[in-house]
């Protein structure tokens, strides 16, 4: 996995850090965490986006970060644990899978955009 993979992984990593902000914040502090894990999130996928296709970034990037929502909520806010969100949730990361390993990169990582 190229650097750029590695982006997309960290950006939807803060992608649910933000989410969960967006719900939870409740002061100062929480909503500059939320921002700042905007920026970074937003940042990194931008980043990658340079030199992976954008749609399949896209789609990486907010299939692992709806996973990780969904699984955030469950185990640290008492989101209710059904079987059939988990499938759908697997269902999804499957397809993540997928798309991430028949994308080729546009360029060979170093070169300019």
């Amino acid at each position: 996995m190229n650097t750029n993979w590695i982006k997309v992984f960290v950006a939807a990593f803060f992608e649910v850090f933000w989410v969960i902000g967006l719900k939870h914040a409740s002061n100062f502090w929480a909503w500059s965490g939320t921002i700042i894990a905007i920026f970074i999130s937003f940042y990194l996928m931008i980043i990658a986006g340079r030199k992976l296709p954008v749609g399949t970034v896209y789609a990486v990037f907010v299939g692992l970060g709806t996973t990780g929502t969904v699984l955030s909520e469950i185990f640290f806010f008492g989101e209710p644990f059904k079987i059939a969100k988990i499938l759908l949730i697997l269902f999804l990361l499957a397809g993540v899978i997928g798309l991430k390993v028949v994308t080729k990169e546009n360029s060979k990582e170093g070169e300019n955009a």
